[in-house]
């Protein structure tokens, strides 16, 4: 069983706002299907490859999102090593991925309070760039919209999203890596 959570912040306004990457990706990659919400989140389960993934938006708010995560992790009996995370990422441009294991929050309120919550940091992560305006605050700036170039370069990067998302199951970390990391 596969945990997929896609970061974001709950409701209409922030809908496309860089902040809600992980929103976007799994509402781009299920398609219109029907969200469930139990235990702070919406969840959705799907059979990929003869393995059950249970993909979740928390709707904690970003800064709470471990909370829900826990949730999860704890009523499934989910292994960390089967948890992805979708987040937006500051240090990378719009349109570059990044998979990563074991690593820092790097100042991510979201990514900090599912370490808080798991009391562990060796979850599976797809960063997902969203550049960073230095003249503009951080938190104003990731709760900003996406230019139209920019979610051109998004859309550029979406069928890849779905690949890592189907292959989670399928190979290694590592080899996912090699395989995902190469590109941009």
């Amino acid at each position: 069983m596969k945990l997929i959570v896609g970061l974001g912040n709950p409701g209409k306004e922030y809908e496309n706002t860089r902040h809600n990457i992980g929103f976007m990706i799994l509402d781009s990659f299920l398609g219109k299907v029907k969200w469930k919400t139990k235990n702070n989140a919406m969840y959705y389960e799907k059979k990929i490859n003869n393995e059950k993934y249970i993909f979740i938006k928390p709707l904690t708010f970003m800064n709470l999102s471990g909370n829900a995560v826990r949730k999860y992790v704890d009523y499934y009996k989910i292994k960390i090593e089967d948890i992805l995370v979708i987040q937006d990422d500051l240090d990378l441009d719009v349109g570059i991925l990044k998979l990563k294991q074991n690593s820092s929050d790097g100042g991510h309120n979201g990514i900090k309070s599912i370490i808080s919550c798991l009391q562990t940091k060796d979850f599976k992560r797809l960063k997902v760039g969203i550049s960073n305006n230095k003249s503009i605050d951080t938190k104003d700036y990731v709760l900003n919209n996406f230019s139209k170039e920019e979610i051109k370069k998004l859309n550029n990067i979406l069928s890849v999203c779905y690949n890592i998302i189907e292959d989670f199951a399928q190979m290694s970390f590592i080899d996912l890596m090699s395989k995902y990391n190469k590109r941009g």
